[in-house]
């Protein structure tokens, strides 16, 4: 099993590695070439900046029972296909049952933006959060091994 990090906008990097770390396991940290994420323990793959360059990275080399962190829906449908395990930042686990109704959400907020109906900024992120996505993280890893 490897744990790959769509990592562009991502606040979990950080915890992501150390869970890795704590288990052992090999973790892929893939980012455009314009962020700066540095790591003593992670592998950091710099792509292009074009749009998807990291999904394409992750999805081009994503084996059956990896672990992908991500916020887009897309990037976790098609690992999903793939027969990896998908969560987001806030510790959601991405799944079969769910991933249809996300990416219609997702297709509506797009067609709404388009027609100029506006939508609220997201929150700021709360400490509590970073707290609830390392508890699901080492779960998520903790049911993965025991399979």
């Amino acid at each position: 099993m490897k744990i790959y990090v769509d990592a562009d906008g991502s606040p979990v990097v950080n915890i992501a590695v150390d869970v890795a770390r704590e288990y052992a396991l090999e973790i892929i940290i893939v980012k455009n070439y314009a962020h700066q994420i540095y790591s003593d323990y992670a592998e950091v793959i710099s792509v292009d900046i074009s749009n998807d360059s990291a999904d394409f990275y992750i999805v081009n080399h994503l084996n059956k029972g990896d672990v992908v962190v991500t916020q887009d829906y897309g990037l976790a449908a098609l690992c999903l296909s793939k027969g990896a395990y998908a969560i987001n930042q806030s510790g959601f686990m991405f799944t079969e049952e769910n991933i249809d109704g996300m990416l219609n959400r997702r297709y509506i907020h797009i067609v709404l933006r388009d027609q100029g109906k506006g939508h609220s900024n997201p929150k700021k992120r709360k400490p509590s959060e970073d707290v609830k996505f390392g508890q699901e993280f080492v779960g998520l890893i903790e049911k993965i091994i025991t399979i």
